[in-house]
């Protein structure tokens, strides 16, 4: 990224993230399941395959301020890591990822918790991941415990919260130091109604302050009932994006035909198994009438 992305022209004040050409690149030459001598061998050999993936690749957007966007997809389509190389966790193979303001996501967030430290403990060190005076984070805490309500709890270590009580707290703490852009992936799939519906007027409350907000979720019914805007990725890729009803109905049509094409394949691989049965038992009846 390093030389292109120094000489990228700054983005518009109404623009939150401004996305480019975007592609990420993952290794598969080693995994674990390569020995030392499998890893040789296909270093030495003359011609060896490009074991390479792209996990996102020419992904081109922009977020404006005030905007919520949906980012939907069948699982594998790179929503996950395209959030992650928004939050700066991940660095890009090829493109550029530019932002106006701070950046707030339970990615970064649920990373740097500490499973042995209190809930409250874990605020403070949230606020100094996200660089948040210490005294302002103090200031702030009664209201994080608050939202969050998981009562005593929070003076308990991590490590005895269910990944419920985890996502309340972190989702308190994320939208708690007024951030300029929100990223949510699947934080609010609680089962707690109550608190969901509080989730999503915390997040209107952050749109109403002219922020952005990019949320990657497999729940339709929140980005037809809440985003201004869907994406859908297939492969890696922007296949649709705008209308959240339009691009959430192409996104179901996609689903459907994937599944009826699973069971085609099933139906097809039943039948062929019948039949090499049935072959197998002609066989063995013709070798018992010998």
């Amino acid at each position: 990224m390093g030389k292109k992305e120094m000489e990228a022209p700054a983005i518009a004040s109404d623009v939150a993230l401004d996305v480019q050409d975007l592609g990420v690149r993952y290794n598969l030459q080693l995994t674990k399941k390569n020995t030392a001598r499998e890893t040789l061998n296909r270093l030495l050999r003359r011609g060896r395959e490009d074991r390479s993936f792209w996990a996102l690749r020419e992904v081109t957007f922009q977020v404006q301020r005030g905007e919520s966007v949906g980012v939907i997809g069948a699982n594998g389509a790179g929503k996950s890591t395209l959030l992650l190389v928004l939050a700066g966790i991940i660095q890009p193979s090829a493109g550029v990822v530019q932002s106006n303001g701070h950046i707030s996501t339970l990615l970064s967030l649920q990373a740097g918790f500490d499973q042995d430290l209190t809930g409250r403990e874990n605020i403070a060190l949230a606020g100094a991941l996200l660089g948040v005076d210490h005294r302002e984070m103090e200031r702030r805490t009664p209201e994080i415990i608050d939202f969050a309500e998981i009562g005593a709890f929070i003076d308990a270590p991590l490590k005895t919260y269910s990944s419920g009580m985890r996502a309340k707290l972190g989702f308190s703490i994320a939208t708690a130091v007024d951030p300029d852009i929100l990223l949510l992936d699947e934080v609010l799939q609680t089962g707690d109604e109550a608190f969901r519906e509080k989730s999503r007027q915390r997040i209107i409350d952050v749109l109403g302050a002219a922020k952005a907000v990019v949320l990657v979720t497999h729940d339709m019914s929140w980005v037809t009932g809440f985003c201004t805007r869907a994406i859908l990725l297939d492969e890696g890729r922007i296949v649709m994006d705008g209308d959240p009803e339009t691009v959430v109905a192409r996104h179901i049509e996609n689903a459907e035909r994937r599944r009826a094409d699973r069971r085609a394949r099933r139906a097809k691989m039943a039948a062929g198994e019948i039949e090499a049965e049935s072959l197998r038992a002609h066989k063995a009846k013709g070798r018992r009438s010998r």
